[in-house]
């Protein structure tokens, strides 16, 4: 009942943060008007509608990310339930179960996709280290110098300043600080184990391509909307300073 409440929270988290990035949706003023959607003349049904169109949009792309396979008309049947304050038609002990056995399902999911992005990574990594600029560590951390630096080589407990450049093996760009044109500074034994690693092998001025698997990466939790649980992570990293 409380990873219910959690998801539900969440989803209001998202649709207001969505509200908050890019306003109202945009106008469809020279669409069709859809169907069975009634005529609309006071700000408070037209702010009801925005709202429930807004809430509507981003549960569905959450949903497909996520994928969530629900019906959804008793998806509207629940909530138009909810929101006239009527009890839920499922107590509370089916609704226990139903939740469970929804999150078995969905681990199991997860866990089949993690294997097979898994699976590809370390294909990738395998073919890569057979590359004569390649150098592979003990722990299966792949590099390659890019530039050699002269300065000061960093321990895991120092401060650094980089830029870098993060992808997927497909080539799709995550992240990178070239892109906000300012450098990123942390802690290196505040990041994922690849890069605490990786940054010791170099020294200031110098620039690597480290492959990274996904055991030294983000793991089966995957992060952000790109990198997938069980991805393997190319980072182009140039180290500025060490402090």
């Amino acid at each position: 009942m409380k990873r219910t409440i959690a998801l539900m929270m969440f989803i209001v988290f998202i649709v207001s943060a969505s509200a908050a990035q890019s306003g109202a949706p945009k106008s469809t003023a020279t669409k069709k008007k859809a169907a069975g959607t009634k005529t609309m003349t006071t700000q408070k049904e037209k702010m009801s509608y925005v709202i429930g169109y807004d809430i509507g949009r981003n549960i569905s792309n959450d949903f497909q990310q996520r994928g969530f396979d629900v019906d959804n008309a008793v998806l509207l049947e629940a909530m138009k339930h909810a929101l006239a304050g009527q009890p839920s038609t499922l107590t509370d002990d089916e609704t226990k179960a139903v939740t469970e056995v929804f999150q078995q399902q969905m681990l199991e999911k997860q866990a089949m996709a993690s294997e097979a992005v898994r699976k590809e990574g370390m294909e990738f990594l395998a073919a890569n280290a057979k590359k004569d600029s390649v150098k592979v560590t003990a722990s299966g951390l792949q590099y390659k110098t890019l530039r050699e630096g002269n300065g000061k080589r960093p321990a895991d407990t120092n401060t650094v300043t980089v830029h870098y450049r993060g992808r997927l093996i497909d080539g799709t760009v995550f992240d990178e600080s070239y892109k906000r044109g300012e450098p990123a500074t942390f802690r290196l034994n505040q990041v994922i184990k690849g890069w605490t690693e990786g940054l010791q092998l170099m020294s200031e001025g110098g620039k690597m391509e480290l492959y990274i698997p996904s055991d030294l990466g983000y793991g089966d939790r995957g992060a952000g909307q790109h990198i997938k649980p069980g991805s393997a992570l190319i980072f182009e990293v140039e180290l500025i300073s060490v402090q």
